[in-house]
Parts: structure tokens; sequence; C-alpha cells
């Protein structure tokens, strides 16, 4: 029996919600601050979905958000990796 390699999830989770990995526009690469007194997301990163919703991340929650992004989409590739025609 080998070892099976595991499955990765659509879902990623953003400040206590389940969101899909398909429905991201953007990750904020600064946390938000608008200096409003009773502003409680400053601080938080803004992962913008599609129909203009967001929900806000902590700082890890953001890094966690960009890596499953980057395993969904598969990466950059090898920097010299040529296409074929």
């Amino acid at each position: 029996m080998g070892a099976e390699k595991p499955e990765m999830s659509i879902f990623v989770v953003v400040d206590d919600k389940n969101v899909p990995l398909y429905r991201v526009m953007w990750i904020s690469s600064l946390p938000h601050f608008c200096g409003e007194e009773d502003c409680s997301r400053e601080g938080q990163y803004e992962v913008r979905l599609e129909q203009g919703e967001s929900v806000w991340a902590s700082l890890a929650q953001r890094d966690e958000v960009l890596a499953a992004m980057e395993k969904w989409q598969g990466g950059m590739g090898q920097p010299d990796e040529e296409w074929e025609e």
C-alpha cells in the first residue's frame, strides 16, 4: 500500500467562514487602516470576494489564503520551464 497524497480542499477558513478559493478576487498586502475611532477592522487584511463582498483575515489567515491559492493554481512553475508548441 502506497502513501496516499492528501487531497486539497477548495475551501479556506477566514474569519470563522469556509470560503471557496474560486470566490477570492484579491488579497490585501497591507493591513487596513482608516483612522476611524470605531473601526473594528484596523490591523486586519481584506480578502475581497466576488460580488463586492469581503472577509477580514489576521496576518496568519492571510498567509494561509495566499498559500492555498498558490497550491490550488499550481504555483508559478519552474523559472526556466518552456512551453511546448
